[in-house]
């Protein structure tokens, strides 16, 4: 044989090698993977400093429905007898509230497949939380070693680290337009998903309105959340609906709100081809979330409920019960604080171990 059909030839094995490779390859990437997909691959063409760019492609994962149905059973905790709670959700109930009904979500979904291991701050403050209180490289090693605590804890749910970066802080000052909100520049959102790509990590936007609103804020923040990795956070807190400044009074948050930003975000969703978003909702008074039966799931949105309450570990399973648990939505989060959890008897927090003994299991973890 001459040498140029031997060349030719060794050029077809190697197609019909490399087409063998791509084959198996895509089989094992339909495999549900959850979220890594999109965090490890294509994000480099994402220009970091501006968030401009054209956005990766996706490729979402097959969802795996009957997995999806058996951690969410799970999750409910029914079959646990232990528990430190009492209340509407105990097993003894005629009607139970959990799992919630609600739609499959879209492919690529990161709940309940991982559990959300989140450091929450802002990168101008060292008293807002733990993510702008320490250096960057001490801040993600306590991050990385707070997520092995809980993967330890809970071996068959991996965790999925977040920054949840306070990108629209409320002031009490009036700021130029009296709205009572001071906006992140750029260059900081920037900071934080530098930070976040380091760890395979996700970011969830923290929105305080103040006296302005969310159609007026997250608008602002579009060219963030059209990023497959970027999902969103609000405080009701500090909404101020009274026009009283905030931090005087506790703000709140209604149904109409709520389904605002889950249509907003459902529809990034759609028109960008992206998995699911995230949507945290924190939450330690009745008031500071009303019409909750009104609220809307959706297959592009994953709501989370998240017991935003510091104190006593009884304190802050009781807050979890009465404005968590009884009140269900679709998922269910627990924040610690490392300081203002430690201001009252016994002085401690509470560990992985015992709030995954609650009933529903909190998949979504915050640390402040």
């Amino acid at each position: 044989m001459s040498s140029s059909k031997t060349k030719k030839l060794k050029i077809k094995l190697g197609f019909w090698a490399l087409g063998l490779v791509l084959l198996v390859g895509g089989y094992i990437s339909a495999q549900y993977i959850f979220a890594d997909e999109y965090l490890n691959s294509g994000l480099a063409s994402v220009n970091l400093a501006g968030a401009t760019s054209t956005i990766p492609t996706y490729y979402p994962p097959k969802l795996d429905t009957v997995d999806y149905d058996r951690r969410m059973v799970n999750l409910a905790n029914y079959g646990s007898t232990s528990s430190p709670q009492v209340g509407s959700t105990t097993a003894s109930t005629t009607k139970r509230l959990w799992p919630v009904s609600a739609p499959y979500p879209r492919e690529g979904a990161i709940l309940p497949f991982k559990r959300i291991v989140a450091y929450y701050g802002n990168l101008y403050s060292k008293q807002m939380g733990v993510l702008g209180e320490y250096p960057e490289d001490i801040m993600l090693a306590k991050l990385k070693a707070e997520a092995t605590k809980w993967e330890t804890a809970d071996p068959n749910t991996p965790v999925q680290m977040a920054l949840q970066y306070i990108v629209t802080t409320a002031q009490l000052s009036g700021g130029e337009d009296g709205k009572h909100r001071f906006r992140m520049p750029a260059k900081e959102i920037d900071k934080v998903l530098a930070m976040a790509k380091k760890i395979n990590g996700i970011v969830i936007l923290d929105v305080q309105v103040g006296l302005s609103d969310l159609p007026n804020e997250l608008p602002l923040l579009e060219k963030y959340l059209k990023l497959p990795q970027v999902h969103l956070a609000v405080d009701p807190e500090f909404s101020m609906k009274t026009g009283a400044r905030p931090g005087t009074v506790i703000g709140s948050f209604n149904a109409n709100d709520i389904n605002y930003a889950t249509d907003y975000l459902a529809k990034l969703v759609q028109a960008n081809n992206l998995p699911p978003k995230i949507f945290v909702i924190h939450r330690f008074t009745g008031p500071m979330v009303t019409g909750y039966k009104q609220i809307k799931t959706r297959p592009e949105v994953q709501v989370v409920m998240d017991m935003d309450g510091w104190g006593s570990p009884a304190h802050k399973i009781a807050t979890y019960n009465n404005f968590i648990v009884s009140q269900p939505v679709q998922f269910t989060g627990f924040k610690l604080f490392y300081k203002n959890d430690l201001k009252l008897g016994p002085k401690r927090m509470l560990t992985p171990a015992e709030i995954l003994k609650l009933r529903p299991r909190p998949i979504y973890i915050q640390y402040q």
